[in-house]
């Protein structure tokens, strides 16, 4: 009797609980519209979503989006919606609300700091995840004693016979079958796997739709980003970086000077080196479990991922 009733209480919640959506993939036209809204933004991250990996919610006016992923009860927004800030809050309970009729747990990944009183407004707690390092391309500049190091590097590769070359969107189809060589060169050497949602990954179709940053020695590409170009000259940013491993072990130096002196030349206000994750978080008696246990992996956790090694690259460029 007690199992059939335990038996029956299962059943009945299992038939009672909402329906999981099966998330769908942005079709052709999809991507189309979301191509339209990211011409407008002046945040650069708002191009992931043309990778085709996440799912898209439109306004209904169509001026603006979010992108989310689904992983078991948990739904994921990669960061804040992109669009006019009335259609960005619309979209916020819109999905909010597209959870609790599924029985989902909202999470937004990666927002940003002019709508966090929006995210408290839908009951939702904030947890510090890292610092996102942001250089200010009016006052960059190699020379002097602040980047001696980074000036060293760019001078010598440039002495080894390295160029630097920004192509245009159109003309990145006809380096495909190289970056495509470099990039499983720096697969195969990191022993690595293309990583997805808040990253881009190597696929022909996707990166048609960036410029390309790349480093050549004797005629031939070595390294090589994607490039992210936000509205208004607001910010620029670089998704993908790869290069050869016999490349010069500061060839992604060199192409990170490279394009933020073409990006300050071009008038470009910040280039956005991206997050260091669980950087920043304070490790006090007081504070959360959470940020503890953050500060923590990032002191300790090298043997799972290299915290600190990321964030001391990233502070090589004296970001703010």
């Amino acid at each position: 009797m007690g199992v059939t009733c335990i038996a029956l209480y299962f059943a009945l919640a299992k038939l009672l609980r909402p329906s999981r959506p099966e998330p769908t993939l942005p079709t052709l036209a999809d991507l189309e519209a979301v191509r339209k809204v990211i011409e407008n933004s002046a945040e650069t991250y708002a191009n992931l979503a043309l990778s085709g990996d996440k799912t898209l919610l439109f306004s209904e006016n169509k001026q603006a989006f979010m992108m989310y992923a689904v992983q078991g009860r948990t739904w994921v927004s990669l960061s804040d919606p992109i669009g006019p800030k009335a259609d960005a809050v619309e979209l916020m309970w819109r999905f909010r609300e597209l959870c609790d009729q599924h029985d989902g747990r909202p999470v937004f990944y990666d927002v940003k700091r002019k709508y966090l009183p929006y995210y408290l407004d839908l009951g939702l707690t904030l947890l510090k995840t890292g610092e996102e390092a942001r250089i200010s391309l009016k006052h960059f500049s190699i020379e002097g004693g602040t980047h001696k190091k980074l000036r060293y590097f760019h001078n010598r590769l440039e002495k080894e016979g390295c160029q630097f070359e920004l192509t245009e969107r159109e003309h990145t189809p006809f380096l495909l079958p190289e970056l495509k060589h470099v990039s499983d060169a720096w697969l195969t050497k990191k022993r690595a796997k293309e990583k997805r949602f808040s990253l881009g990954f190597f696929d022909s179709h996707y990166l048609q739709h960036f410029p390309t940053a790349v480093v050549r020695r004797n005629g031939k590409i070595i390294a090589f980003a994607n490039v992210f170009l936000g509205a208004g000259k607001e910010e620029i940013s670089i998704d993908l970086m790869r290069y050869l491993p016999k490349a010069p072990q500061a060839a992604m130096e060199y192409l990170f000077v490279e394009l933020i002196l073409w990006s300050k030349r071009e008038g470009y206000q910040w280039f956005n080196l991206g997050v260091a994750p669980l950087s920043g978080l304070e490790d006090r008696t007081l504070t959360s479990a959470w940020n503890r246990f953050g500060a923590f992996l990032f002191q300790y956790g090298k043997r799972f991922y290299n915290f600190q090694g990321l964030c001391q690259y990233k502070e090589k460029f004296a970001p703010a």
